[in-house]
């Protein structure tokens, strides 16, 4: 990893995406091919051309009601989808820890599961050999790690997951939702491992509804809304103006 500062780690250029949804109905053959012929295609625009850099060593959060594109760019950051149209850059590896228990196989043991997901994000089996205590020690799964991950609880999955994500020399890291990972001692390991992460140079992009994690960890706040942004700005700025906002708000 490297530590040096200021140059930009993530860049999003005009990024667009829409998703075609078909509404079916269909538990049929003949209702298929009567849909076929008057099916009605809807697309939804999810990101709207969103631009934004994120530096070397800076933490920002993503903040914004459901449904406002929060996940979707950081899938789209992370490969997992193409954007319709725009640029995405990101500079060195990525960790992506985009949900509770994608990339895990469920009866892999989660031994097993720590060399696959290396596998994917381009580690070579010598180097996940290397880590493999460092993951099981800081996950404290030290009973569990030869134990299908099936038989996880949530909280299992998330602790393995945010273990490896954070212990594999990644240059950016992605998180949706996941930085409160079980009880308070092993959250606020959580939170030294994102320090020192970033004290290396580490990048992290993240999306919460968690107030306080982001006051803990986030430089910079991005406020997305209708799948554009509507605030960046310093991250104590940014939650007062979305809290302010969501209060005056009716929800009906």
């Amino acid at each position: 990893m490297s530590n040096t500062k200021g140059s930009a780690a993530i860049e999003v250029d005009a990024i667009c995406k829409e998703f075609m949804l078909s509404h079916s109905g269909i538990n049929s053959l003949k209702t298929m091919l009567a849909w076929w012929k008057k099916r009605k295609i809807e697309k939804l625009d999810v990101l709207k051309g969103v631009s934004f850099q994120v530096s070397r060593g800076e933490c920002v959060a993503v903040v914004g009601r459901n449904g406002a594109g929060k996940s979707t760019l950081l899938s789209l950051i992370a490969r997992v989808y193409k954007p319709t149209s725009g640029t995405v850059k990101v500079v060195g590896r990525v960790a992506p820890l985009l949900e509770l228990g994608a990339g895990f196989h469920p009866d892999l043991t989660g031994l097993e599961n720590i060399f696959f997901n290396g596998v994917i994000l381009g580690l070579k089996r010598k180097e996940i050999q290397s880590k493999i205590e460092e993951i099981v020690a800081f996950s404290e799964l030290d009973s569990h790690i030869d134990a299908p991950v099936r038989t996880y609880s949530s909280g299992m999955k998330a602790r393995l997951g945010f273990s490896i994500a954070v212990n594999i020399d990644a240059d950016v890291l992605l998180v949706d939702e996941v930085l409160a990972v079980g009880d308070y001692e092993f959250e606020q390991k959580c939170y030294r491992k994102i320090d020192e992460f970033r004290a290396n140079g580490g990048t992290i992009l993240f999306v919460s509804h968690h107030f306080a994690s982001i006051s803990r960890v986030a430089d910079r706040c991005i406020y997305l809304k209708n799948g554009l942004i509507e605030a960046d700005g310093p991250t104590a700025k940014i939650l007062e103006m979305y809290k302010g906002l969501q209060s005056s708000e009716v929800v009906l």
